[in-house]
C-alpha cells in the first residue's frame, strides 16, 4: 500500500517483499514497484476486501485456498495498521462484515468458521461497494482506498458492472479442470488487475 513520505513502503533490497500489498498496489512492472515489510506509520488507508462465497466456490477447494490468502491478508492489515471493510457474497443479497474497522485477531476466527453456499450475488455486491467507498471518500479525503476481490466468476446472470472508485485486484478462484474463465472478463470490466489464486501458492 502506497502513503506519505513517512510511511512509503521501502524498497530497499532487504528485508521481505510483502506481496500482498504490492499486488494490491497493481502489477509491479520494475523493482522499485515492489513494497517490502516494515514496521513505520502508515498513512489512513482502508482495505476493501469482497469475498465470493457462494456454493460454486467450494468445488475443488477454491474456498480454501482463498481463506489461505485472507489469512495472509488480515496478518499484514493488522500489522500496517490498515483498516478493513469486509463483504462476503453468497445467498440471496451480500452481507457486510466489517465497515472500516481495524484488524484484529477476532478475524481469523471468523476466517475459519466461513463457509459457501447458496448463489452469487456479485454485481449487487459490487454496486453497494461502490456507492459505499464513494461516500466515505467524501468523509475521509486523505484516505487511500483499495479493493481485492475473490471470485470464481460463475454468475448466475450476467450483468454490467462499474469500475469501483480505487484500485483494484481481482483473483480468480476458479480452480476446476474446464474453467469457463468468466473472472478475467470481470477484471477487464472492473478495469482491476487480474491474478489467479494459483500464483499465491508459493508467494511470501
Amino acid at each position: 500500500m502506497t502513503g506519505s513520505a513517512r510511511g512509503r513502503p521501502r524498497t530497499a533490497e532487504t528485508g521481505r517483499i510483502a506481496w500482498l500489498t504490492t499486488l494490491l498496489k497493481g502489477r509491479p512492472r520494475q523493482h522499485r514497484d515492489l513494497c517490502w515489510q516494515q514496521r513505520q506509520a502508515q498513512a489512513p488507508e482502508l482495505w476493501l476486501v469482497i469475498v465470493d462465497a457462494s456454493a460454486s466456490t467450494r468445488r475443488n477447494q477454491a474456498l480454501t485456498q482463498a481463506k489461505g490468502l485472507l489469512a495472509g491478508l488480515f496478518d499484514e492489515a493488522y500489522r500496517q495498521r490498515a483498516r478493513l471493510a469486509l463483504l462476503t457474497v453468497s445467498g440471496d443479497k451480500p452481507q457486510w462484515q466489517l465497515h472500516g474497522l481495524k484488524a484484529s485477531a477476532a478475524l481469523q476466527t471468523w476466517l475459519q468458521g466461513l463457509g459457501a453456499g447458496g448463489g452469487t450475488p456479485l454485481p449487487t455486491a459490487l454496486e453497494e461497494a461502490r456507492q459505499w467507498l464513494l461516500a466515505r471518500s467524501k468523509r475521509l479525503p486523505l484516505e487511500t482506498q483499495r479493493c481485492l476481490v475473490l471470485t470464481d466468476g460463475r454468475l448466475l446472470q450476467e450483468a454490467p458492472m462499474q469500475p469501483l472508485p480505487c484500485s483494484t485486484l481481482l483473483v480468480d478462484m476458479e480452480r476446476a479442470a474446464v474453467r469457463v474463465g468468466r473472472a478475467r472478463q470481470l477484471a477487464e470490466q472492473l478495469h482491476a488487475e487480474y491474478r489467479h489464486i494459483e500464483q499465491f501458492s508459493v508467494v511470501d
